[in-house]
Formats: structure tokens, sequence, C-alpha cells
């Protein structure tokens, strides 16, 4: 055996036979894939690997050469690993470099693992089982995410921080309750990349080019070495379909919404106007010109990478809207998108997790001095008022009556007398001030999911079991 890579005397070509005349460079560029989709290398090698097995199981070829095959595809993998094989535009994608390598090192034994394939349902095999180990990556990530967000719940039950709604302050609630659901985000995100690996951990290898093969192949055994849970029913569908790629990446996109959706707040928590939290020197950076400056790069990194990731979701769709049956070069074009948008979903999971573990404080005094200057505990001063059988609505119209009245005298319904809450209701009493205390206000939200510290506490125990 070859111990190193060589040039070869085969042809640059797989199909080149057919040809009278090689490309034209620039179109040999064009054409090529080898610089994005040397990705899947070990994939490929993995795959390979399996069908060399699957063929000398079958007596397509012989037991010896099956080993030899084997074996020469994992000494591949140790050069690749070492830097020592690093194939370039001449062999125009990554499954041709591999056959190409295996030739010097096994001679004409290796110009038999192309038996009973094709690239079509080679390269299908090699997204799945890229996709799929990539999946479980994710899902270890958004685990660890979720580990950050309840570790800081359990951390501020009692801290209060304003509710918003159309970003209007609405009701006070607690820290750990607003944490909690972007840590149910995260938990659908989880659960919605296990029901895709589903769909993913499918083979179609032994599809061939669309129509199957004429060889006695073993579909099932090949399919059992790769751990997949399935096989792909029908050979045209099997090297055509990309659905679990656009799946993922509509995964990827919610992934994304949810991390954006928090970094927008926190840009707008580490504000002046807001000051809810501090950013550490660790998760931010200064302006070029203005020395007092501290900018929240990660949340608005992440912020502009989700439109990336939506990109790739759009033309993976575009892509595939008027592809007829079965394998179209067009689909060369998946892979960048998808490569893409698992990089960047990693690295902004990532990102978001150190950022929560250890790039903020949150300002405990100033929230709680955020829910003592408003006027969001008027919802409860309805309730106050409905409770003791005042009709909601008409509870609801009198509270706006004294909420008009305060803001033109220019305080707070914490500052009225007992005589002035009379004179709107004779129903009101002195626990008035209890009831529309922010912390008051928030505990006695106690309904199944509410921001009450009771609930909040029933969340987190089913977060940490939910984890466990």
């Amino acid at each position: 055996m070859s111990s190193q890579p060589s040039e070869s005397s085969q042809p640059s070509q797989t199909w080149s036979q057919r040809f009278e005349s090689a490309l034209h460079p620039a179109i040999a560029q064009f054409n090529a894939s080898i610089g994005f989709d040397i990705e899947l290398i070990e994939y490929d090698l993995t795959g390979s690997q399996a069908h060399a097995k699957m063929l000398a199981k079958t007596g397509i070829i012989s037991e010896a050469e099956g080993e030899q095959l084997v074996t020469g595809l994992e000494q591949i993998r140790q050069e690749y690993r070492a830097g020592q094989f690093q194939p370039g535009v001449d062999a125009e994608d990554v499954h041709f470099a591999v056959e190409r390598r295996l030739t010097e090192i096994t001679g004409d034994v290796g110009k038999k693992l192309h038996t009973a394939r094709s690239r079509n349902d080679q390269v299908g095999t090699d997204t799945r089982l890229y996709l799929r180990s990539q999946i479980q990556d994710i899902q270890q990530q958004l685990r660890e995410f979720q580990t950050v967000l309840l570790d800081l719940a359990q951390q501020h039950v009692r801290t209060l921080i304003p509710g918003y709604t159309h970003l209007q302050r609405a009701q006070p609630i607690s820290l750990a309750h607003h944490l909690l659901a972007y840590f149910e985000m995260a938990q659908r995100d989880w659960t919605r990349l296990g029901e895709i690996y589903q769909r993913v951990n499918v083979s179609p290898l032994g599809s061939g080019a669309l129509a199957g093969t004429t060889f006695p192949i073993d579909r099932h055994y090949a399919a059992e070495l790769l751990e997949f849970g399935g096989l792909y029913e029908n050979s045209l569908d099997g090297v055509s379909d990309r659905d679990f790629a656009i799946e993922f990446l509509c995964a990827a996109s919610l992934i994304m919404v949810h991390l954006s959706r928090l970094s927008e707040e926190v840009i707008f928590w580490a504000s002046q106007e807001f000051s809810f939290v501090a950013l550490k020197d660790s998760c931010a950076t200064g302006s070029s010109i203005m020395p007092q400056k501290k900018n929240p790069d990660v949340p608005e990194l992440v912020r502009g990478k989700t439109g990336r990731v939506f990109g790739h979701l759009q033309g993976m769709l575009v892509l595939m809207k008027g592809l007829p049956l079965a394998y179209n070069k067009d689909l060369q074009e998946d892979k960048e998108a998808l490569f893409d948008a698992v990089k960047t979903v990693r690295a902004c999971l990532e990102a978001m997790t150190i950022l929560f573990r250890e790039g903020l404080e949150f300002k405990t005094t100033r929230l709680n001095q955020a829910v003592s200057e408003d006027f969001s505990n008027a919802t409860d001063v309805a309730d106050y008022l409905a409770a003791k059988g005042v009709p909601f609505r008409v509870a609801y119209n009198l509270v706006g009556k004294v909420v008009r009245s305060c803001l033109a005298e220019n305080k707070l319904l914490k500052d009225l007398s007992l005589t002035e809450w009379q004179e709107l209701h004779p129903a009101f009493e002195e626990d008035i001030y209890e009831a529309i205390a922010p912390v008051q206000v928030v505990a006695a939200r106690n309904s199944f999911g509410g921001t009450g510290f009771e609930q909040v506490e029933r969340a987190i125990a089913s977060a940490k079991q939910r984890l466990g």
C-alpha cells in the first residue's frame, strides 16, 4: 500500500472517458464542490466503509477485497486528520477525491468501491450522517443554554422586573418567570430537533442514481451498520429528497428567532435608559472614538446573524420548488447553506450561553426601583374591586379615571390617601396598599403558569426534571 497521497495517473473525472476533451478550467472551478463538501469527508468515509462491508457480505466483492477497502478508507481518514490529504479542485468533489486516493492505496480494488452506488445516493447518505451528528450536538448546546437560564432563574425568583406588552409597562413579573419563558422556547427547539432527527435518520444508500441497482445489495444491512432508523422506500425520493434539510433549516430559524428576541431584550436592558443589566468586560467591546461606551456586541451579532439563517431557509425552499425528479446539479447548492446554518446556530448558542453565564449582571436595585415607578399595578386595583363584587368592567373604568387623575397630579397609585381611594369607591379599605405593592402584585398571580412565586418555584422544579 502507498503511504502518502500522490498525483494519480487516473483520469481527472470519473466520467471523462465519455468526453473527448477536458473541461474548460473556469468551468471546472465553477463545477467543483470540493471547496466546501470536504466538510463531509468523515461521513463519506464512514458511509463508504459500510458500503464496502455490504458489498463483501453479499458476495458482490470478496471478503478480502472488502477488508482492503475498509482499511484503505481508514488510512485516508488518518491522513486527512493529520493534514496529509488535502484534495484540490481537480478532484471535483469529496466523493471522487476519496475514491481516487483509495485507488492509489489499494490499486484496482479501490475501483470496486463504487459498485452498486451512485454519487447521488452517496451524497444523500453523507449529508444525512452529517446532519444527524450536528442535530445531536445542537441539542446538547440547547441543554447547556437551558441550564444557564435555569441557574439564573433560581437566583432571581423574587427579583422583580417590569413586564411589557407593546413595549409599554404592563405588569410586574418575577425575573425568573421571564427567563423561564426562554427556557420553554429552547425546550421546544430541543424537542423539534428530536422529531426532525427521526426523518433525517433514514438511509437513501442503495437507491443508486435514481432507479436502484441490478446488484444483489442488502440495503438493510448497510443501514444497520450506519445506525439509520429506516430506509427510503422509493429510490427516486431517496436521491432527490431534501425535506429533511428544509425542516432542519426551519428549526434552526426558530432557534435563531428565540435567541434574537432575547438578544433584543438584552440590548434594551443594557441601555442607559433601562439600566436593568450591566455588561461585563468579557462579553462587550468599546467604541473606537467614544471612550465611555460599552457595546452589547454579542446580542447584536446574534440578532444580525438571524437573518443569515432565514436566508438559507428561503434559499433552500426556492432551490427545491421547481426541481423535477430525480437528482439535479442544483442540489449541490444545498450544502453551503446547510453547513453555514449549522455553524451559525452553534456559534450563537455558544455565545449566548457564555453571555448569560458570565457576561452580564442584573441590577436588582434598579429593577426594584423600576417596578415601583409606574402604573403597572393598575390591573390589581381593578381586580381588588372585582373581588369585592364590583363588575370588572365598572372597576376597570374607575381605575382608568384615577390613573388619568394621578398623571395630571404627577403621582402614583401608592401615593393616594385612603380617603381618595374611598371617594373613588367605598369598597376600598386599608388593605389596598398591600394589594398594589409590587411584590404582592406578583405573588398574587398564582394561576398555573403564572408569575406568582409559588408557580415560578413549580416551574423551576419542572424544568429541573426535564433537564434531568
